[in-house]
C-alpha cells in the first residue's frame, strides 16, 4: 500500500498558520505595532486605508534589519526574540513565535523597507502571497517600513467574511489603543482616509489616557498604587458616577501586555459593590508588574490570555488596592458616628474673618431707680415713646343701660314639615370602580369580561415607544424639545464616528446636535425624552451597535428604534398613578403587535375565571 501522508508546501502551511494569527485587519495592525515596539522605536506611524482592507502600513524609527534578516523574517519560525526552550520563563518582548510575518506575507501583498543606523543603504523587498518579487538596496532612513495591501487577496472566502469597514476599522482603532496605551513614552500617529485620527506625543500615562479619551477624562480618574512582593499595581480607575453601559474603557496590561481576564474583572466590580447602579461598568486602566516567570503568556494565538502562579493572591491585592484609592480620594462615603455635623464650618467661610459684633446699650438706665424710662433703643438706634394705657371699668358696666325687651313666641307658626327641595334631579350617583391595579411595582392587572390580564409594564411600554419610534423615523418626523442651553455630551472618537453617522436617523426622532473635536452639542431633544435621560440613551445605542451599524435603512431604523425603546421605557420598581397605568394599558392594545415586546418577549398574561376556578377546584 502506498504511502498517504506528505508535507505540506510552505505556502500552504502559512495560509494555514495565517488562519490563527491573521483574522481581520486589526490582526495585522497588532502584529505590526508589537514589532515596532520590539525594534526600540520612538516614533511610530499607523496608516490605514479602507479599514485596512486596501491598506495597512507601519513606520516606525527602530533599529532596522540587515540585508540577511530582511529576508529570513518572513520564514516561519524565525525570530529574535528567544533562542531556547527556558526563554519561554522569561518573555520581555511582545512576539516570540515568529509566525506573524510569515502569515501576513501569504495572505497579502507586503512591501517592506528597513535600514540599520550604521549602514548606507537599506532594503526594499515585495512579497506577494509568500513568494519574493524583488530585493533590491535603497536609500532608506533608519528604521522599518511595512506595508500590506489587499489582505485576503488570495482567499476570497476569508475576505467576503470581513464586516463593513466601520466594523473593521473600530476593531483597527482597539488594537491601536491598547499598544498605545501600553507605552506613553512612545509618539504614536494614525491616520485613515487621508485624515489624521490620533496624534499621541510621548507623555506620562495620564496624559496619554486624557488624549486618547478626551479631555473630560482626566476628572474621571482616580490614580491606585500598590507595591508588593508578589507584584506591582498602577493606574487609574473611574469614579463611580462616571460609569457606563459598556465595557469600552476596561484596560488590564501584564508586563506592558494588553489582556483580558475575567477573573481580574470580578476583583475590580467587587471592590466596587455597592457604589455602581444595576448593569453601569466601571473605566479602570490597570497595569500589572509580576516577574515573567510566574505567568504563562503561550496558550492563545492572540497572547491576550495569561495563566498566573497564583491568582488568588492577585485577585485580593487587586481588589484591596482599588478599594483603598477609592477611599483615600473621597469617592466613597466614610459614615463616623463620632462627628458632630454642627461642629463642621461650611466651605464658604473657611477663609472668612469673625467681625466684631455692634451692640448699643442705654447708658442712662437705672434697675434701682423709681422712675420708669419713657424710651427704648432698638436694634437700629430709633427710639419710641410708649404711654400708660387706661385701664377700662369692671366688664359688668358694659351692660348697664341695656333696654331689656321681652317678645311673645306663642303666636309665631312654626312650618313643621321637612323642605327637601333641590336644584337638581334626584340620580344614584355611579361610582366608577377602578380598572387596573400595579403590583409589586413591576405589573398592571386588568379587568376584562373573561377574567383578568397581566401586564409587565416594562415590555408593555418598551411596545409602545417602539412602534411610535418608527412611525416617527418612517413616515413623519418626530416633534423636538429645543433646549435653551445646548447640552455638551463628551464622547470618544471613536462612539463619535458612530452618532455621526446615524445622525440623519437620530434626528427624524427628533435629537438636534452637532459636534466639535470630541464633544457633542446636543441642541434638541425628542419631547418624550428629558434632559437627565439623553446621556443614558445615547450610551446604550453607542453600545447596541458596537458591533456594526446595520447596512439597510429600515435594519438600521430598527435597532434605533429598539435601543431607545429599552431605554426610555418605565422601568420595573416605578409606581404609576392610576391614570398612568390607563394609559399605558390603552395605549399597548393600540399597538400593531401588542402580544410581544420589540425583542419578542411576552408582555402580557391572560387569567380566566375558569383557571381561577380551577385553583380554587370549585
Amino acid at each position: 500500500m502506498s504511502s498517504i501522508i506528505q508535507l505540506l508546501p510552505d505556502h500552504v502551511a502559512n495560509q494555514i498558520a495565517a488562519g490563527e494569527v491573521v483574522q481581520r485587519p486589526a490582526s495585522v495592525v497588532k502584529e505590526l505595532l508589537e514589532n515596532a515596539v520590539d525594534a526600540k522605536a520612538t516614533d511610530i506611524k499607523l496608516i490605514i486605508k479602507d479599514a485596512g482592507k486596501a491598506l495597512i502600513q507601519v513606520i516606525d524609527n527602530g533599529i532596522g534589519m540587515s540585508v540577511t534578516d530582511a529576508r529570513l523574517c518572513f520564514e516561519r519560525h524565525a525570530t529574535s526574540k528567544i533562542r531556547q526552550a527556558e526563554d519561554l520563563f522569561s518573555i520581555h518582548t511582545k512576539g516570540f513565535r515568529g509566525e506573524a510575518l510569515a502569515s501576513i506575507a501569504a495572505i497579502a501583498h507586503v512591501e517592506m523597507k528597513t535600514k540599520q543606523d550604521q549602514e548606507e543603504l537599506g532594503n526594499h523587498i515585495v512579497i506577494e502571497g509568500s513568494k519574493f518579487i524583488s530585493q533590491e538596496p535603497a536609500v532608506l532612513p533608519k528604521g522599518t517600513s511595512f506595508a500590506v495591501k489587499n489582505l485576503f487577496y488570495n482567499i476570497p472566502a476569508r475576505r467576503n467574511f470581513l464586516k463593513s469597514d466601520t466594523v473593521e476599522f473600530r476593531h483597527v482603532l482597539d488594537e491601536f489603543q491598547r499598544v498605545s496605551l501600553a507605552h506613553p513614552n512612545i509618539y504614536f500617529t494614525m491616520y485613515h482616509n487621508g485624515s489624521e485620527m490620533f496624534n499621541l506625543p510621548n507623555s506620562n500615562l495620564r496624559q496619554r489616557i486624557v488624549t486618547i479619551f478626551s479631555g473630560k477624562t482626566n476628572e474621571k480618574l482616580v490614580p491606585i498604587q500598590e507595591n508588593t512582593d508578589i507584584l506591582s499595581i498602577q493606574g487609574f480607575v473611574g469614579k463611580p458616577e462616571f460609569a457606563k453601559k459598556n465595557r469600552a474603557e476596561q484596560f488590564f496590561f501584564v508586563n506592558d501586555r494588553y489582556i483580558r481576564s475575567n477573573y481580574l474583572h470580578h476583583a475590580v466590580m467587587n471592590a466596587y459593590e455597592g457604589l455602581l447602579p444595576n448593569g453601569a461598568q466601571p473605566s479602570y486602566f490597570i497595569y500589572l508588574n509580576v516577574p515573567p516567570h510566574t505567568i504563562d503568556i503561550n496558550i492563545h494565538p492572540t497572547k491576550t490570555e495569561i495563566k498566573f502562579d497564583d491568582e488568588q493572591a492577585l485577585y485580593a491585592i487587586l481588589r484591596s488596592a482599588i478599594k483603598h484609592s477609592l477611599g483615600q480620594f473621597n469617592v466613597v462615603p466614610v459614615l463616623d458616628f463620632d462627628r458632630d455635623p454642627n461642629l463642621d464650618t461650611p466651605y464658604e467661610y473657611q477663609n472668612k474673618t469673625a467681625a466684631f459684633p455692634t451692640v448699643q446699650v442705654d447708658r442712662t438706665f437705672n434697675p434701682f431707680s423709681d422712675e420708669k424710662p419713657t424710651q427704648s433703643i432698638s436694634n437700629a438706634g430709633s427710639s419710641s415713646t410708649y404711654k400708660k394705657v387706661e385701664t377700662t371699668q369692671n366688664w359688668e358696666s358694659l351692660y348697664v343701660g341695656l333696654k331689656q325687651d321681652t317678645f311673645e313666641v306663642d303666636n309665631f307658626s312654626i312650618e313643621n314639615d321637612e323642605v327637601t327641595a333641590s336644584f337638581f334631579d334626584e340620580k344614584e350617583e355611579e361610582q366608577v370602580a377602578k380598572h387596573t391595579y400595579q403590583i409589586q411595582k413591576k405589573y398592571i392587572v386588568s379587568q376584562i369580561k373573561s377574567g383578568m390580564v397581566i401586564i409587565n409594564q416594562n415590555r408593555a411600554h418598551q411596545r409602545v415607544l417602539y412602534e411610535q419610534l418608527l412611525t416617527n423615523m418612517t413616515v413623519q418626523h418626530a416633534s423636538s424639545q429645543q433646549l435653551l442651553f445646548p447640552l455638551q455630551v463628551s464622547f470618544s472618537i471613536n462612539e463619535l464616528k458612530i452618532i455621526s453617522e446615524l445622525q440623519p436617523a437620530l434626528e427624524t426622532t427628533g435629537f438636534v446636535f452637532n459636534w466639535e473635536s470630541e464633544q457633542l452639542n446636543i441642541l434638541g431633544i425628542p419631547s418624550n425624552t428629558t434632559e437627565s435621560e439623553v446621556v443614558l440613551v445615547l450610551e446604550q445605542l453607542v453600545s447596541d451597535l458596537q458591533d456594526g451599524i446595520p447596512d439597510s435603512s429600515f435594519s438600521q431604523n430598527d435597532t434605533i428604534a429598539k435601543s431607545m425603546a429599552k431605554s426610555l421605557a418605565v422601568k420595573t420598581g416605578m409606581y404609576l398613578e392610576e391614570k398612568e397605568q390607563e394609559n399605558l394599558v390603552n395605549n399597548l392594545f393600540a399597538c400593531k403587535e401588542p402580544n410581544v415586546s420589540p425583542f419578542q418577549k411576552p408582555t402580557f398574561i391572560t387569567l380566566s375565571v375558569d383557571d381561577i376556578d380551577k385553583r380554587f377546584a370549585l
